[in-house]
Order: structure tokens, then C-alpha cells, then sequence
């Protein structure tokens, strides 16, 4: 599956922006979406994550009550809204795709996970 992430850009510390995750080349219904971020210096590191049909999510801790992610199938996209942004969240943001269960995204290694997008970088100024 190839995955095509969008949507990043500069904004003001408490503003808030949606990122995109187009998905082609195979059903998306079958796989678990998730979003992960690299800030500079830093590893990479779980953001969000969506199961199939979008029944259950999961959230890192830091980003639990501002983020949301969402998905649709009709579409073959996978969203991350994100307000009351801070300036700790500039990173560098990559959506991925896995057969593994949503929920195995929240600890799994980032080369355990088959499908990356291209990163969009978020910049929130203070």
C-alpha cells in the first residue's frame, strides 16, 4: 500500500491544523492506520492509531484530549485534527499502515510496521 501524508505546516502555539493520509494500491479497509512523529534529535515515537473500522483509537499520552484521528474507508484516507497545538509537537509526521491490530501499534517497533508514508512537517511557534 502506498501512502501519501498532507496537510503540515507553520502555526501559532493553541492553533490547530488536520493532516491527511491518502492510501492507494490496496483495500485500506484492511489495514490498521496509525500516525507517528519525529522531532529533531529525537526517535521516532506513537502518536495515534485506528483499527479497521475505525471502532477503536488509541493516543499517546501527550497528545490525549487535542488529537483526534479519524478514517474513511469510503475514501481510503486516514486523518490526525489536531488542536491546541504547542510547540513541542513540531515534528516531522508520518502516517503508517499494518495488518497488526491498532492497539500493537502503541508499542511496536517503527521497522515492525510495513507502510510508511513520506512525512509532513508541523512547525508550531511559540
Amino acid at each position: 500500500v502506498q501512502l501519501q501524508a498532507s496537510g503540515g505546516g507553520l502555526v501559532q502555539a493553541g492553533g490547530a491544523l488536520r493532516l491527511s493520509c491518502a492510501a492507494s494500491g490496496r483495500t485500506f479497509s484492511g489495514y490498521a492506520m496509525g500516525w507517528f512523529r519525529q522531532a529533531p534529535g529525537k526517535e521516532r515515537e506513537f502518536v495515534a492509531a485506528i483499527s479497521r473500522t475505525g471502532s477503536s483509537t488509541y493516543y499517546a499520552d501527550s497528545v490525549k484530549g487535542r488529537f483526534t484521528i479519524s478514517r474513511d474507508n469510503a475514501k481510503n484516507t486516514v486523518y490526525l485534527q489536531m488542536n491546541s497545538l504547542k510547540p513541542e509537537d513540531t515534528a516531522v509526521y508520518y502516517c503508517a499502515a499494518d495488518r497488526m491490530s491498532s492497539a500493537s501499534f502503541t508499542t511496536a517497533d517503527y521497522d515492525a510496521i510495513n507502510y510508511w508514508g513520506k512525512g509532513t512537517l508541523v512547525t508550531v511557534s511559540s
